[in-house]
């Protein structure tokens, strides 16, 4: 897929994620989170070729001073990965990302180890997490969770759960009570605002 097609599922992805994006142009303007996501894709590509990765460390600092966002280029992540009010984000050298997650302000895929091993997370497909959640160290996030607002989590939890508290214990989802999205961006969305 090209750079441009990815930047375009992104935007849809801003879309379909907040219900304050009102059209492409601007929210490629002013979005910071798709900003530090485009600059993560670039950055990764240059982490790949040995001789880059100083370069590709300096852009990716460049990106965290002009967008609060910290990504550090080794860093897999998915397609319409999406990070709404995206200040204070840091997303560690080993964490895996999968598609279609949602990340809030303030959110940490850290380690525990100091040892050059997998040391960060990994965040299954279409996993929401909440503002200033931490998830520490090389764990496992299944498929289709939330991380609830502010959890600390340390242990890998199964698809499908609910995660909440410090440390955080899960729940598996109610799937009868939570088939609908909390809100619903189709009830926001006015064509007449798009260009």
């Amino acid at each position: 897929m090209s750079f441009l097609a990815r930047m375009r599922e992104d935007l849809e992805a801003a879309r379909a994620h907040d219900p304050a994006a009102r059209g492409d142009v601007e929210n490629g303007i002013v979005y910071s989170g798709l900003h530090a996501i485009w600059v993560h894709r670039l950055t990764h590509r240059m982490w790949r070729v040995p001789p880059l990765r100083f370069p590709a460390r300096i852009l990716a600092q460049t990106a965290r001073f002009l967008t609060g966002i910290e990504i550090h280029p080794q860093a897999t992540i998915g397609r319409r990965f999406f990070i709404d009010h995206g200040m204070g984000v840091v997303i560690g050298g080993t964490a895996e990302i999968g598609d279609d997650v949602m990340m809030y302000q303030g959110v940490t895929l850290g380690g525990r180890s100091l040892e050059k091993v997998k040391r960060h997370p990994t965040i299954g497909d279409r996993v929401t997490i909440g503002a200033g959640a931490k998830v520490l160290g090389p764990i496992t996030i299944g498929a289709g969770s939330a991380v609830g607002a502010n959890a600390v989590v340390v242990k890998d939890t199964p698809p499908d759960s609910i995660i909440t508290g410090i440390p955080a214990t899960f729940r598996h989802r109610d799937s009868a009570r939570e088939t609908l999205p909390a809100v619903d961006p189709a009830e926001y969305i006015d064509p007449a605002l798009y260009i």
